[in-house]
């Protein structure tokens, strides 16, 4: 129903359309009521009670904004534009959903979305002793999450969706890991994102890993190449099945895994960003610059205004004891 880039959302929504028997006639071209029931739907918080949420192979589910939302309306109007169908909200219905998400707005005041709790590195630490690093899933299951914490990577960038949602166009493929030396002859990897979040359409962004002692994210991969081995347009990030078929891992799949593990030591449930959110903290915990932790992140402002919403993870490094 939603053509958006974001397929984590779109997944949720064709599972909602699913679940509550929207016919598929129904959904192109879309009625302003079907458009505004999902508008309210996804800028509120979840209700444990609704089928998607209930559902064991749905994602986990976070509340959207309001302007989100209103950026999935536009992409609505635009995809059925596209397909040669009159756009499903005229000016009268556009001013309908507003109206809705004004009232929305004011119902919910300052509310903000909980603080998503990030990983540290003794996270990191519980996860290597509990997988095994033989097997092709854990294998890449902890090559992701390396990746993720030290290259300050969204989860999606290590993962897919869906099995079929796979494209060397759009995720890492094995030829688009590299690694090499820099000017002082340290080693280090480069992961040439074919497509990203803030990326212009056709333009490659680069992560870079450095060697990190017993947590290097160059040692994951250069495991996973050893238990994994595939051709070059296959996933970077993927696992090999008991019949011996390359498989892309799937987000829901990797988190599930991760977060039964971090469960199990005590720490609870994660999210997929909480990698982003921790490899950036503990960068900053340890005193770099924060200029070079935005360009390494790919930050188009500083981390520490933007996006760190952990600072009890570091102000000790940058305040503690300055009176002694």
């Amino acid at each position: 129903m939603i053509p958006s880039s974001n397929t984590y959302q779109t997944a949720l929504t064709a599972h909602r359309c699913a679940t509550q028997l929207v016919a598929e006639s129904a959904r192109l071209p879309a009625s302003f009521e079907l458009l505004h029931s999902f508008a309210l739907w996804a800028v509120t918080d979840p209700d444990p009670s609704d089928p998607v949420l209930s559902s064991t192979s749905a994602p986990p589910f976070e509340p959207i904004s309001v302007g989100v939302v209103r950026k999935y309306l536009a992409a609505v109007q635009a995809w059925h534009i596209a397909q040669g169908w009159p756009p499903p909200l005229d000016e009268t219905g556009h001013n309908r959903i507003n109206w809705s998400l004004r009232g929305l707005e004011n119902l919910q005041g300052g509310r903000r979305k909980a603080i998503r709790p990030p990983v540290t590195r003794a996270m990191l630490v519980a996860l290597r002793s509990s997988l095994n690093l033989a097997d092709p899933f854990d294998a890449c299951i902890w090559a992701q999450a390396c990746c993720a914490f030290f290259g300050m990577m969204r989860f999606g960038e290590v993962s897919v969706s869906s099995r079929g949602a796979f494209s060397p166009s759009k995720h890492l493929t094995r030829k688009d890991a590299s690694f090499s030396t820099d000017l002082l002859g340290n080693r280090y990897g480069r992961l040439d994102l074919p497509s990203a979040k803030t990326a212009k359409p056709g333009e490659v962004q680069s992560v870079y890993l450095n060697i990190q002692g017993d947590l290097c994210p160059l040692a994951a991969l250069n495991n996973l190449a050893h238990v994994v081995p595939a051709l070059s347009d296959d996933p970077l990030f993927s696992w090999r099945d008991k019949h011996g078929n390359i498989r892309p891992m799937v987000k829901a799949r990797a988190l599930g895994r991760i977060n039964s593990i971090l469960q199990a030591w005590g720490w609870g449930t994660t999210f997929g960003h909480s990698f982003r959110i921790g490899g950036a903290s503990f960068f900053l915990a340890k005193k770099v610059e924060p200029e070079i932790v935005r360009l390494a992140g790919r930050w188009k402002s500083l981390a520490y205004e933007t996006y760190i919403r952990a600072f009890e993870q570091i102000s000790s490094q940058h305040l503690a004891n300055l009176a002694s």
